[in-house]
């Protein structure tokens, strides 16, 4: 069985106990997440996809460690103009071990009528009278009427 899920703004293709470096996680080392952006799952060829999630359907991972990932060189160079420059950066990176895929235990809460709610607005806002429509300028319609001067070329 494997799912996709999305983890710190990017889709990984997990597997139970498989491991992966994600962007660093806030969790301290050794915690327990779970990640409920599920978008596919496959169970022996049974395929769900989801729209856009999976409802009820989350991946459980535990976080083994925070580091650094490789150095990563960014070189730019101008030729014939005498311009190098170097810099680089390490990846703050979390290591996860996934420990199941499945469903949750906590269901969304059911969803309350919407009609006395907008009762409720209705009677708080005041009716607004509408506003006089606006008219015209004399000047823009005069503008609009005058005849354009042909220009002659000369040759």
């Amino acid at each position: 069985m494997y799912a996709i899920v999305e983890i710190a703004g990017q889709q990984f293709k997990v597997q139970k106990d498989q491991k992966l470096f994600v962007h660093r996680l806030e969790a301290a080392e050794g915690d327990n997440v779970s990640f409920d952006k599920v978008m596919l799952t496959d169970d022996n060829g049974k395929v769900t996809i989801g729209a856009p999630v999976i409802e009820g359907v989350a991946v459980n991972a535990k976080i083994l460690q925070h580091l650094k990932g490789d150095k990563v060189i960014v070189f730019k160079k101008k030729r014939r103009k005498g311009y190098q420059k170097s810099n680089g950066h390490r990846q703050y990176l979390t290591e996860l071990v996934i420990e199941g895929i499945g469903s949750e235990a906590k269901k969304a809460p059911a969803k309350k009528a919407a009609a006395p709610k907008a009762e409720k607005a209705t009677e708080k806002a005041p009716v607004k009278k509408a506003a006089p429509a606006k008219e015209v300028a004399p000047k823009a319609e005069a503008k609009k009427a005058a005849p354009k001067k042909e220009t002659k070329k000369e040759d």
